[in-house]
């Protein structure tokens, strides 16, 4: 027997009881408890200088290790836009997308899949970097850092 639930929400966690009749034995029972968690974005600020290095991690609570099994993206953003920057596959190398002229030559990614920036500019200044980890094909974990540069 199973239970088959669509258009999951928070509001379906709780406990959910099966129980039948069999014959001779009486009725039986299993209970099982469900917990339903709301995705969750983390967002942090980074401060960093002009023309220095920044880097930025993609999960801060995730261990490479984790990352390093399922497909991962970072994004940039900015003005209602958001544009890909590069991607990687499992077991793969990384694949850096050259649409933008702005971040051709200075993007990379690092240990731990961290996005690295060198030199930072003046324009990084309020844009919004993401990381996307897609651990299941329904389910995608975020991590966005907003860039703030300061001159020296």
């Amino acid at each position: 027997w199973a239970l088959h639930l669509k258009n999951i929400t928070v509001s379906l966690s709780g406990q959910y009881e099966c129980s039948f009749a069999t014959y001779p034995y009486g009725t039986k029972a299993a209970k099982i408890e469900l917990i339903v968690k709301a995705e969750e974005e983390q967002h942090y600020v980074k401060k960093v200088g002009l023309n220095q290095t920044l880097e930025i991690p993609c999960l801060e609570d995730t261990t490479s290790e984790n990352l390093s099994n399922y497909p991962l993206k970072w994004l940039v953003g900015g003005n209602g836009r958001k544009e890909e920057l590069v991607s990687k596959e499992p077991s793969s190398p990384a694949v850096y997308r050259n649409g933008s002229a702005l971040y051709r030559q200075r993007v990379r990614l690092g240990l731990n899949n961290t996005l690295k920036i060198f030199p930072t500019k003046i324009t990084d200044d309020g844009k919004e970097f993401s990381c996307h980890v897609a651990y299941h094909p329904e389910r995608v974990q975020k991590s966005s850092t907003t860039v703030r540069v300061f001159g020296k």
